[in-house]
């Protein structure tokens, strides 16, 4: 079976890929570089390409003939996105509109896409349901949102399948250290804090301590990136046995603090490192943790790295292994 995977060479994307060739798929990656790496496409079967170029886009899903489409690429900062709206609307809601025309051109009727807890904004109810109200407080959730809002209008009219899946926070690495995140500028709790650990930041911000949480931190759901992908997959094979196509938030289902993550890191990596507050960044909700219990029941998944420490653990090995191989 053929998947095409749009930002594969990106942090979730390339975990992705590895996952689908070592379950047996014929994988390609679509993406432009701009947060991705070459070296991060297991198989190396990549094209270099950007989904605002439609022409170049269509080419490859009229050649390669994919059975399906799991879109991943994405521009994802949300306090870039309060500063740079217009980016994200283009970059992420009309590439998405593209990839939309490119399918109905070449005939593919499944569609998994790559979506975000953002669209829920300041959530009324923890754990939050995939029925609870969207309105997001950012232009990232709401370019998010939107793509939702067109997938489903596609669907109608087209009559593809489609999964949405709304991702929490992810975090952690390949267990088997081949791949992991690298960021230029990270913006991630845990990456900055590993970061800090390693002695590359002088310090670590917590960006508000304020808020009507228990220490005064945002709480969010952290889940490990492979049960992220292997969600990805349990849709996928939901839908080719006939399910319907729906929505489904992907964590654990338990939040942890600012502060809590932070103790962790210290613990996993045993450094002590530097801690300040800073102001509260635009578009950061108080608190919010998923409620998974679709996901497991309509389709069946089943997490296995649901362990904060492990996670750390899992990012930590490829923060200091990752200078000699990210060539």
């Amino acid at each position: 079976m053929k998947i095409l995977v749009t930002g594969g060479a990106g942090y979730i994307g390339s975990h992705m890929v590895k996952l689908l060739v070592e379950k047996g798929y014929d994988v390609l990656t679509f993406d432009n570089l701009s947060n991705g790496y070459e070296w991060a496409v297991v198989n190396r079967k990549l094209i270099v390409g950007d989904l605002l170029n439609y022409k170049l886009l269509e080419e490859v899903l009229l050649d390669y003939k994919p059975h399906a489409v799991m879109h991943f690429a994405a521009k994802v900062s949300v306090p870039e996105s309060v500063e740079k709206p217009l980016l994200y609307y283009e970059n992420n809601f009309c590439g998405t509109l593209n990839l939309l025309q490119a399918m109905k051109r070449s005939n593919i009727k499944l569609l998994i896409f790559s979506s975000t807890a953002a669209v829920y904004g300041i959530p009324k109810e923890v754990p939050v349901k995939e029925h609870s109200p969207t309105h997001p407080i950012s232009p990232y959730g709401w370019s998010k949102l939107f793509s939702e809002q067109a997938i489903k209008d596609f669907s109608k009219a087209e009559g593809i399948k489609y999964g949405i899946l709304r991702y929490f926070n992810v975090a952690g690495a390949d267990p088997e250290g081949k791949i992991g995140q690298v960021s230029k500028n990270p913006t991630h709790l845990i990456l900055r804090a590993l970061k800090t650990a390693k002695g590359e930041l002088p310090h670590l911000e917590v960006y508000g301590t304020d808020y009507p949480t228990p220490d005064g931190t945002c709480i969010r759901d952290y889940i490990h990136v492979m049960d992220l992908c292997q969600a990805h997959l349990d849709v996928l094979n939901y839908l080719m046995n006939g399910g319907e196509s729906e929505v489904f938030n992907v964590g654990y289902g338990r939040g942890y603090s600012v502060l809590e993550v932070i103790e962790a890191v210290k613990k996993v990596t045993g450094v002590d490192f530097k801690v300040v507050t800073a102001q509260r960044r635009a578009g950061d909700p108080p608190e919010i943790v998923a409620d998974p219990s679709k996901l497991k029941q309509l389709v069946g998944w089943k997490p296995v790295y649901d362990d904060l420490h492990y996670i750390i653990k899992t990012a930590w090995d490829w923060e200091r292994s990752c200078d000699k191989l990210c060539i």
